[in-house]
This record gives structure tokens, C-alpha cells and sequence, in this order.
């Protein structure tokens, strides 16, 4: 088991204000799924991303990664967990300007344990996604799809446990988003565990199983049937 959560609250404070956004969610993410969390804005949806990759901290509640509960862990060991354990594909791609293709996904590697080969494993990775005509492209060079790719690069690149994918086409056009759809299926196909967290229903069909959230609670939670399937061979350019 990849991912146990019980009971898990969260409220943020504001003044004498206190604001519950997350109610009592309990359930498991086995290793190799691909699981999207769905539900409208307010939801709570990446408010428990957050917690789930170590970016915050539940208010109450248990939460087992990889069997260990991380509860309790200070800020430096969550920080470690997250680098070796977490990826991250966000919405605005959040790539460092002026900066190359392949320099964006050594970066995380410079702040590995394992510093080795640091330039052949990003330009591999790369290439897994079909960018390794790119490499020396500028940020600004490239397409909002190619950013995205870049993004989904730099989150594989240090073979974490988990990828987490905040709303991962939100900022693409229709084309380019089934693309990076379909990169995510092809991933999880190869064994990587996806989390996906979306506000649509037609992203969130690419999942292997969704989980709604609705009010800062769990609205339902079942396997997706007619999956809209990546097609076979390579990804497309």
C-alpha cells in the first residue's frame, strides 16, 4: 500500500475565523494506480493534494506513506520525502524562466542523494516524452503542450513514488491536453502511480478510478469503466 489516510481533517484560521475544508476523509492509494481526484473549486481537492505530497500539514487525522506515518515528522524529513518521493505537474507549468529545457529537468537531480550521470538521466527523460529535439530550447521557446511535457519530465526524473497532476491541462488547448493525457496513461501504464486532480469530467476519465470530493468530504469512489484509452505507440509529437 502506496497511500493510507483515516480521518483526515483540515481547517485554515483566519482571526476568530475558522474555516473546515477538509472532513474526516479516509481511504488507500495502492502502488501503480492511476487515481484522479475530481470535484468543483472549493472542494477541498488540492487542499488534500497538498497534504498528500507533503506541501501542508493535515489538522487531524493519520497519514501513512509507504507504511510509514508522517503525521509526526518535522518539516526537514517531510522536505526529504517530497523530493525523493513526490513529483509535481502543476497547471501554470511553474518552469524556471530563462532557462533551458534540459537544465529545468536536472534541477531536482542537483538535490538528490544520487548525483550521478545528473545530464544523461534528464536528456532520457526527455526523451521518454518526446522532447529530446528540445533540449536546449529556452522555456519561452517552446509550446504551452512542450511546457507541460517539460513539467511531467521534471517530476519522473528522480523516479519518484508518486506523480501528483494539479489540473495538468488546465492551461492548454484541447489537442495538446489529450496529449499529456495521453503521456500520463503511457506512465502508468509502465508502472508509475498518477494522482491526478481535476475539475473535469473528460480529464478525470483517463483514471483508472475516481474519487469525488464534495464539501471537504468523500461523495464517491469507484472504478472507471468506459476509460478513455491512450493509443498504442509512440507519443505523438
Amino acid at each position: 500500500m502506496l497511500i493510507k489516510v483515516e480521518n483526515l481533517t483540515k481547517e485554515f484560521q483566519t482571526g476568530e475565523v475558522v474555516t473546515k475544508v477538509l472532513h474526516g476523509l479516509s481511504f488507500t492509494i495502492e502502488q501503480g494506480e492511476f487515481a484522479a481526484i475530481m470535484g468543483p473549486s472549493g472542494s477541498g481537492k488540492s487542499t488534500l493534494m497538498h497534504i498528500l505530497g507533503f506541501l501542508d500539514r493535515a489538522t487531524s487525522g493519520n497519514y501513512e506513506f509507504e507504511g510509514e506515518n508522517v503525521t509526526k515528522l518535522d518539516d526537514n524529513k517531510l522536505a526529504r520525502l517530497r523530493n525523493e518521493k513526490i513529483g509535481f505537474v502543476f497547471q501554470a507549468f511553474n518552469l524556471l524562466p530563462r532557462t533551458t529545457v534540459l537544465e529545468n529537468v536536472k534541477l531536482p537531480l542537483t538535490y538528490s542523494k544520487d548525483k550521478s550521470d545528473i545530464e544523461a538521466r534528464a536528456k532520457k527523460t526527455l526523451e521518454s516524452v518526446g522532447l529530446g529535439h528540445r533540449l536546449n530550447y529556452y522555456t519561452n521557446q517552446i509550446s504551452g503542450g512542450e511546457k507541460q511535457r517539460v513539467a511531467i519530465a521534471r517530476a519522473l526524473v528522480n523516479n519518484p513514488s508518486v506523480i501528483f497532476a494539479d489540473e495538468p491541462t488546465g492551461n492548454l488547448d484541447s489537442k495538446s491536453g489529450v496529449q499529456i493525457m495521453e503521456i500520463l496513461q503511457h506512465l502508468n501504464n509502465a508502472g508509475n502511480t498518477i494522482i491526478l486532480v481535476t475539475h473535469e469530467t473528460y480529464t478525470s476519465e483517463h483514471a483508472k478510478r475516481i474519487i469525488q470530493i464534495k464539501d471537504g468530504m468523500i461523495e464517491n469512489d469507484y472504478q472507471v469503466i468506459n476509460r478513455r484509452i491512450a493509443k498504442d505507440g509512440e507519443i505523438l509529437k
